[in-house]
């Protein structure tokens, strides 16, 4: 896809600040420190949009980034992070049910993971969670490049066999730093878009 233009737009907490455009929204969930920036920047090619951290836990609304003036990125906030206190966790509970049970813009989702590593319970229980609403699911296996060639096929089947992938949804193994996947990814995104 061409990007022609990308901009943060607002970071919302409820649904009265949620865009009221009616642009179809892809949300990117993951956990804390997984890279849904960097997958975010790569996937618009601009560096500094989404704000990156080193610290687990920034991404404490849902930020909305408006792409080509035709859809947005969601950006709702990582799990699985104990360092923020439990009673913030426990308000990103209820906000994120109100986005994912009743946003009608809401086309689909990309769950970010760690393709490295087999995925978390953390992972397993937000995959459960956005099947639970009927969500269509993208799995970003992010940091492909990171992994020996010879051993990519078996992460990925690790990981269809762990999350249990349901029919219709797919996994890109995709890298931020190298662009791998980044077609891939939006030749799917489109037609989720279209």
């Amino acid at each position: 896809m061409k990007i022609t233009s990308a901009e943060f737009m607002i970071s919302a907490v409820s649904k009265e600040q949620y865009p009221s455009d009616r642009l179809p929204e892809i949300a990117l969930a993951g956990r804390s420190n997984v890279g849904k920036s960097s997958f975010i920047n790569r996937m618009i090619q601009r560096k500094g949009l989404a704000k990156t951290s080193s610290i687990p836990g920034k991404t404490r609304t849902i930020n909305f980034y408006k792409v080509n003036d035709s859809f947005y990125f969601a950006d709702v906030p990582g799990y699985g992070y104990a360092r923020v206190s439990k009673k913030e966790r426990d308000q990103w509970g209820p906000m994120m049910d109100e986005y994912f049970q009743s946003r009608q813009p809401l086309k689909a989702v990309v769950l970010v993971v760690d393709l490295r590593h087999s995925p978390t319970k953390d992972d397993v229980l937000m995959y459960d969670f956005l099947k639970y609403f009927n969500l269509p699911v993208i799995v970003v296996g992010t940091k492909v490049d990171k992994i020996n060639r010879g051993k990519r096929n078996k992460q990925v089947s690790d990981l269809i066999h762990k999350l249990k992938i349901e029919e219709g949804d797919c996994v890109i193994p995709f890298s931020a730093k190298t662009g791998e996947g980044k077609d891939k990814v939006w030749s799917v995104l489109k037609t989720y878009l279209s």
